[in-house]
């Protein structure tokens, strides 16, 4: 038996959807565990692009059960018509196998309204969230005021928190100059969405731990990166939920024990999107090219990404905070043309080396990239389909990051399909 944990080794955007489509061939069911409809993964099948914004990526493949845990933040109009477009397509004609976690807590108007009110309001000092009300509704959870999924479903229980968190939102967003939302759309509204949910409605937890007892194969996907993680991640220019691989086992209620693997995934080179420290951000025709040619633009948002060259200090970083067991290295073909590619080994700061990344926002912003250079090749891998068929600077170039972040490489990826890929090392073949 293995169990699987699929994060994201940069600042998201790594190509987590494609490396979980194709690892769910192996799986018997794939398991979101944290997020929001503020991430996008983009899967490439033939020469069809599908986007999907909630919904677990295993779904586009027949008869794996797909569970969206307690640890997501689940807006019931985009997860419903997330649903509605993919039968439409032909790509879930059994949603009997999708399931929701009863405990999961539900996005409402007014975290939509807070959070895109508070982010005009912020000024140069902008997060860069999708307003999608993401991080209101997790300050919600911990604040034990959150409507769950089961409060949706009791309408008595529903009215209740509907009206006590109004009474309180409406306050808020006044102040910020924004129009009080009014009680009984949402509710006329959220009790529709609560008859359309109802069939997906599960205690997803015990059935993952039946399921694990059963000697299932459970993949768990999660969103965003390693160093948008609210704890470990670039505070305050983070994600408001746990993106490491210890999130899997909270925003699932699964045994971490149950773990077998981490994989991370890292493209070859690095972007982020919004504001924050970029060290190797690159601001002139070279990012811009890696932008064009690797189609750097937010599946969610459609924002153009910062790109930059390979960090090996985050990646390192990320091996140590989630026990990574593998890479899954990305978009190796976007780099083919350069006639040199550089890596950042390190930073310095103040004239000295760091043996880490800085946990002091302050300090990551000034801190200097020290770069070595690498051979680049001229010739499209993107037909490669053995490790042996890249050109020699192109396998030199997996091995050497290989060896700058610690941790082997078990997958490369040389095209968005789902036949562009090399794999090295199986994760489920334990």
């Amino acid at each position: 038996m293995a169990n699987v944990v699929v994060v994201g080794a940069q600042w998201g955007d790594e190509g987590k959807g494609k490396v979980v489509d194709i690892y769910t061939e192996y799986a018997d069911e794939i398991v979101r565990y944290q997020g929001g409809n503020n991430a996008g993964h983009t899967l490439v099948v033939g020469d069809e692009k599908v986007v999907l914004h909630l919904i677990p990526s295993g779904v586009l493949h027949a008869g794996k059960r797909c569970v969206i845990g307690n640890g997501v933040v689940l807006d019931p109009e985009v997860f419903i018509m997330e649903v509605k477009r993919l039968q439409a397509a032909g790509r879930l004609q059994d949603d009997s196998t999708l399931l929701l976690s009863e405990s999961l807590h539900i996005i409402m108007p007014y975290h939509k309204a807070l959070d895109i009110a508070r982010e005009a309001k912020s000024g140069d000092r902008k997060i860069g969230t999708t307003g999608r009300g993401i991080g209101p509704c997790y300050e919600d959870k911990i604040g034990r005021r959150g409507i769950r999924l089961m409060d949706l479903l009791d309408p008595v229980i529903f009215s209740r928190k509907l009206r006590e968190n109004l009474d309180d939102k409406n306050v808020q967003l006044e102040r910020l100059g924004v129009e009080p939302l009014e009680y009984n759309a949402i509710y006329r509204a959220y009790q529709d969405y609560a008859e359309m949910l109802q069939r997906y409605v599960a205690d997803t937890a015990l059935i993952l731990d039946n399921s694990l007892k059963a000697g299932k194969k459970l993949l768990f996907e999660g969103a965003q990166g390693t160093l948008l993680d609210v704890d470990h991640g670039t505070y305050p220019y983070v994600t408001s939920s746990s993106t490491c691989a210890g999130g899997a086992a909270t925003g699932s209620g699964v045994s971490p024990r149950a773990i077998n693997e981490v994989i991370g995934i890292s493209k070859a080179y690095v972007t982020r999107v919004g504001s924050g420290p970029f060290p190797t951000e690159l601001l002139e025709e070279t990012g811009e090219q890696l932008r064009q040619v690797g189609g750097e633009f937010g599946a969610t948002t459609g924002r153009p990404r910062r790109c930059g060259w390979f960090d090996a200090m985050v990646v390192r970083y990320a091996v140590r905070v989630n026990g990574l067991t593998g890479i899954a290295l990305t978009k190796l073909d976007v780099l083919s043309g350069f006639a040199t590619i550089k890596v950042c080994t390190g930073y310095r700061y103040a004239g000295k080396m760091l043996e880490t990344l800085p946990a002091k926002l302050e300090t990551f912003e000034r801190c200097e990239p020290v770069y070595e250079e690498l051979p680049g090749w001229q010739s499209d891998i993107s037909a490669c389909r053995s490790f042996d068929e890249l050109p020699d600077q192109a396998r030199s170039y997996v091995k050497r990051l290989e060896e700058l972040v610690g941790c082997p490489i078990v997958l490369v990826s040389v095209g968005p399909r789902r036949d562009q890929t090399i794999q090295l090392r199986n994760p489920f073949a334990v």
